[in-house]
């Protein structure tokens, strides 16, 4: 009998609860009392404020460079993670270099031998140059004995011969030391690539920056195309947003926006530095870049928003701190035939210190809060 009586008393407290936990906006709650008059009293504020189109973006880097291998070689070990500063020139992974040393050596050996061939050339040049020359004053003497009638046309054909063959030997061996300086020019291009590429096995860093990537990891196998790091080259960022295609046309070059990073609950000044000239088709719509400055607290990947001014329309603005939060209720005091009472409320965005009224207020109220 007892647990029956205590189950009828509790139903009407929660039928009443439920009701409450359902009242619509501007309702005054009938239990109420009369509160004593609050420490503030102000009136509810009409203002036209700008709606805003939100375009959903992400924090880059205003420059950054991606690092790849120029050779096929696997990675002995990476200098730098993520986070850290590097300057021009310090080496970010080192290769295994072996074999493009001993290409290297083979390279400069085949220079060696090169200059060693051009060296016997030029000595057998030297040789047919003398054996030439020799010919050539024996054949010279013999014209001159033949024409005093001293020697037979036998001998003059002789030294004759003699001197073409000097001759064409001498011109052999100047094709050869030709022949010999370009394979010195071919060795001295093959040493060039091979130390080039012996250069390869240290990649370094094109200029001062951040890391803001890497890819890569000791053991793993670097070929030329394949990203191994990102380096920020500046400590600018950007946000790059995506905006809808019905309002490009509001957006110009050098407009000054405001960024919500809603991770940090910051608002940040922008200017819009790209517009692409290309709409998606897929989600049409336009990539927009527009600078950040530097920001303590915001770094590349993040997530943000380019708030557009889309149009202006009349809100309802009260004190942020007039509101008070029972549970996932509003409530806030406004004045009533000379009494305050508790009115329910539907809030919306927040500006400054103040806060958006959506529902349960007409704008002529009067409302009354304490610190």
């Amino acid at each position: 009998m007892k647990k029956i009586i205590l189950f009828i008393l509790f139903l009407p407290t929660l039928v009443f609860s439920c009701r409450n936990d359902n009242i619509s906006p501007g309702f005054t709650s009938a239990d109420d009392e009369l509160v004593k008059t609050p420490q503030h009293i102000v009136e509810v504020e009409q203002k036209n404020i700008s709606q805003m189109y939100e375009a959903v973006g992400t924090i880059r880097p205003l420059t950054e460079s991606v690092i790849e291998s120029q050779v096929s070689a696997k990675v002995v070990s990476v200098s730098f993670v993520p986070g850290k500063a590097v300057k021009k020139g310090q080496v970010l992974i080192q290769l295994d270099a072996r074999r493009l040393n001993t290409r290297l050596k083979q390279a400069k050996e085949g220079l060696s031998v090169a200059r060693n061939n051009l060296k016997q050339t030029n000595k057998s040049m030297d040789e047919a140059k003398a054996g030439r020359d020799q010919a050539r004053a024996a054949y010279k003497r013999t014209k001159k004995l033949f024409a005093a009638d001293i020697v037979p046309s036998q001998k003059l054909e002789i030294d004759k011969s003699i001197f073409l063959q000097a001759k064409a030997r001498f011109e052999k061996s100047q094709e050869a030391e030709l022949s010999a300086k370009a394979s010195i020019r071919q060795a001295q291009q093959i040493v060039q690539e091979a130390d080039i590429a012996f250069g390869y096995s240290k990649i370094t860093s094109p200029a001062d920056g951040i890391v803001a990537k890497r890819m890569i990891d000791p053991g793993d196998l670097a070929v030329p195309g394949k990203p191994l790091m990102v380096i920020q080259t500046s400590g600018a960022l950007r946000l790059e947003a995506n905006v809808r295609e019905g309002l490009i046309n509001k957006i110009r070059l050098g407009q000054t926006y405001q960024v919500k990073i809603e991770i940090l609950r910051k608002m940040i000044s922008t200017t819009i530095q790209e517009i692409v000239p290309y709409a998606d088709p897929t989600t049409r719509t336009f990539l927009v870049k527009a600078s950040l400055p530097r920001t303590p607290g915001v770094y590349p990947g993040m997530f943000g928003r380019l708030l557009i001014p889309v149009e202006k329309e009349q809100t309802l603005l009260i004190p942020t701190k007039a509101v008070r939060r029972v549970g996932q209720l509003e409530l806030i005091l406004v004045k009533q035939k000379g009494t305050w009472q508790s009115v329910y409320i539907k809030t919306g965005k927040q500006f400054d210190n103040k806060i958006e009224v959506l529902a349960g207020l007409t704008g002529n109220e009067t409302i009354g809060y304490n610190e």
